[in-house]
């Protein structure tokens, strides 16, 4: 099982390895930028005049994102209690907004901590016959 905070237990990344994953790339923090929150439709183009300070706040009173860096102007959506992203569905374990999904989630895992590799995790209840 590959552990979060272990580099060492990523697997290398091949096709097909997410169909039987528990979405464990989706407990990591996702840093955005706001063309990304654009898309997500969090942020209206309308809003791009405005300073940036006063969209990082209303997001983060509205629990969309928990941090704003200023230097590098990424934000971080919010996480659940238990980690996961705010848009991954608990039941299926998949994107919620896969097709509006952030740059961050769309490239990887070719970017990230450890380029190539993924945190991998089985979802055991992928492969199970289901009775009819």
């Amino acid at each position: 099982m590959a552990d979060i905070e272990r580099l060492d237990t990523w697997v290398k990344y091949k096709n097909g390895l997410c169909s039987d994953c528990m979405g464990s790339c989706c407990s990591m923090p996702v840093e955005v930028k706001l063309p990304d929150l654009v898309r997500i439709g969090v942020v209206d183009e309308f809003e791009l005049g405005e300073p940036i300070k006063n969209i990082a706040k209303r997001l983060e009173k509205q629990r969309i994102i928990q941090h704003f860096n200023f230097k590098s102007g990424m934000f971080t959506l919010t996480q659940r209690a238990n980690g996961d992203c705010q848009y991954l569905d608990q039941k299926t374990r998949l994107c919620s907004i896969y097709a509006l999904r952030p740059n961050t989630c769309r490239n990887h895992p070719q970017v990230g901590p450890r380029p190539g590799f993924c945190a991998y995790t089985r979802n055991p209840q992928h492969g199970r016959k289901v009775s009819t």
